[in-house]
């Protein structure tokens, strides 16, 4: 165990950018679950991980503009596809969001064959860079987190119909997937949600709450331990979420309306 290693210089940007990461994560997981279609968020988060490896693959240079425009547009894409499926046979749509997350991940498998970093470039799309964030990642996260909150809380998605809530969400994720993986994109957007589904009042602050301990304890164990940071932050998610719904409590199921609507 090495104390030393909590250095704020190191775990401070990283933890900021966790806490932008919750900030939209967390009320669109909630509305995830009430839609009953969990896995969207692995799906989509593995089609903007496809469009950065496509745009890798085509020489741009890494988390440049034109990187993170691969991403977006990718996500987009799968965000109408996903819209048109759900008109097409929405008692399916949950089968093909697998479908669809199992192809992103065999054409990033595809593209990357050939190429002799392609395991660590597919391994840091998944669990992610966040002890590396630098001070411009973490400005374009605060603007497009800004923007995203803004876009929620106005109640955009309702004037897009089916398209602006996955629109909404395919650019809150690719926001997230190259700091922080598509594995800890999905605990930030489930977990939370998930500890807290039941609770009646408060339960927005208490699922950011859980999200912060979460990244918090994950942080400080991958930097005592030496562990990779992405790994270790999910298993923190859900311990911190697990011990939480094991707390006994008694809620009245939740009435509230859903955050975002069609």
């Amino acid at each position: 165990m090495n104390w030393a290693a909590l250095d704020w210089t190191i775990l401070g940007p990283a933890l900021t950018a966790g806490l932008l990461v919750l900030a939209t994560h967390v009320p669109l997981g909630m509305e995830v679950l009430d839609r009953g279609i969990v896995f969207i968020d692995l799906a989509i988060a593995q089609i903007a991980a496809l469009g950065v490896i496509v745009a890798q693959a085509m020489g741009l240079p890494e988390h440049g503009v034109w990187v993170q425009a691969a991403a977006v547009i990718a996500a987009l894409l799968g965000a109408m596809l996903l819209t048109w499926t759900e008109r097409r046979a929405a008692q399916q749509q949950e089968a093909l969001i697998g479908v669809l997350f199992v192809l992103a991940s065999c054409a990033g498998i595809l593209v990357l064959a050939n190429n002799p970093h392609g395991g660590e470039n597919l391994k840091d799309l998944l669990v992610g860079q966040i002890l590396w964030v630098d001070t411009t990642q973490l400005a374009w996260l605060a603007g497009a987190t800004v923007v995203l909150l803004a876009a929620i809380r106005a109640g955009i998605a309702r004037g897009l119909g089916r398209f602006g809530f996955y629109g909404v969400f395919a650019i809150a994720v690719t926001a997230s997937v190259q700091l922080v993986g598509v594995y800890l994109v999905f605990s930030s957007l489930i977990i939370p949600a998930l500890a807290t589904r039941g609770i009646r009042t408060g339960r927005v602050p208490r699922a950011y709450a859980i999200g912060a301990a979460g990244y918090a304890l994950g942080l400080a164990l991958s930097a005592l331990f030496d562990l990779p940071s992405g790994a270790i932050m999910v298993c923190a998610l859900a311990l911190v979420g697990g011990l939480y719904a094991l707390v006994p409590r008694s809620a009245a199921p939740r009435t509230e309306g859903s955050l975002l609507h069609e």
